[in-house]
């Protein structure tokens, strides 16, 4: 991800130059120093891994394989450097999206010994609220500076007050999704997830009897918020509180369970990291 990222520049850039030729000058100038604000930006984030690291980069690389796709649809480009920029940005969205690369970037803010593991988002989320708040905030980040290079001063200055705001929203938004975690803890597995309890589920080693893939058929409570994949269950020898999250609802009373599922990105992983770490695996 650091190499392609460091080499993007000079295998896109010929692509999107060309897209913003016919553009005027002001133009010109306001997008690609919005292009390389936003190169900067992943340099940083991949050098310095932190979870705020991974919605960067989750962020502005899917948008760079977007402008490189409208660049195409413009006609302005050569079919080479349009194919070479086609492949280095999709081939840099593609690892933006990898589980590696958000367990990665997410463990570079843990504490001590603890290891972060990403949950999965829950399909109705990806299905469209995900994709349009991406949108909404690439709008409202460009939109303003660009309506306004362009002369369009009452347009510019509304997309601003109005897109600023939004794109707060948006941004805030996509991060809480990758604050989600199952974090490995010497003293067991804590489950952090604020769209399926409302307080972080600490499971204690000696009270785990079994972490496994989640068989067809079980009874264990089901705190996947929905997301498609494997799933593992956690079962206990002892039932622990929690307080579930319920969509229109206000919590109400702790409950209890001695057997909770949930849905990592890399279920794999998590099982083999727990075993090192003497928990018992199924």
């Amino acid at each position: 991800m650091r190499a392609l990222w460091l080499v993007l520049p000079f295998a896109a850039g010929p692509a999107l130059a060309a897209a913003l030729d016919p553009r005027s000058a002001t133009v010109r100038s306001t997008a690609s120093a919005g292009l390389w604000l936003g190169w900067a930006v992943v340099v940083v984030a991949v050098l310095v891994p932190h979870p705020v690291s991974l919605t960067v980069v989750r962020v502005v690389a899917p948008a760079g394989a977007a402008l490189v796709g409208l660049a195409g649809l413009g006609g302005e480009v050569d079919p080479l450097p349009l194919m070479v920029a086609m492949v280095t940005t999709g081939a840099a969205a593609a690892l933006a999206l990898l589980p590696e690369t958000g367990t990665w970037l997410v463990n570079g803010g843990a504490y001590g010994d603890e290891r972060r593991h990403l949950l999965r988002p829950p399909r109705a989320l990806l299905a469209g609220p995900i994709p349009l708040a991406w949108a909404a905030l690439l709008a409202g980040v460009a939109g303003g500076p660009l309506l306004l290079a362009a002369g369009q001063w009452v347009t510019g200055v509304l997309a601003l007050v109005v897109g600023v705001p939004v794109a707060v929203v948006a941004a805030r938004a996509l991060h809480a999704l990758v604050l989600r975690w199952a974090v490995l803890v010497p003293a067991g597995l804590v489950l952090k997830d604020h769209l399926a309890v409302v307080d972080p589920v600490l499971l204690r080693r000696v009270d785990i009897e079994v972490l496994r893939l989640a068989p067809p058929a079980t009874d264990a409570l089901d705190l996947t918020a929905k997301a498609s994949g494997l799933a593992l269950e956690a079962r206990l020898l002892e039932a622990v509180p929690l307080m579930r999250v319920v969509p229109g609802r206000r919590p109400d009373e702790p409950g209890r369970s001695a057997a909770l599922r949930f849905t990592p990105t890399r279920p794999g992983l998590v099982l083999a990291e727990a075993r090192s770490r003497r928990i018992r695996v199924g």
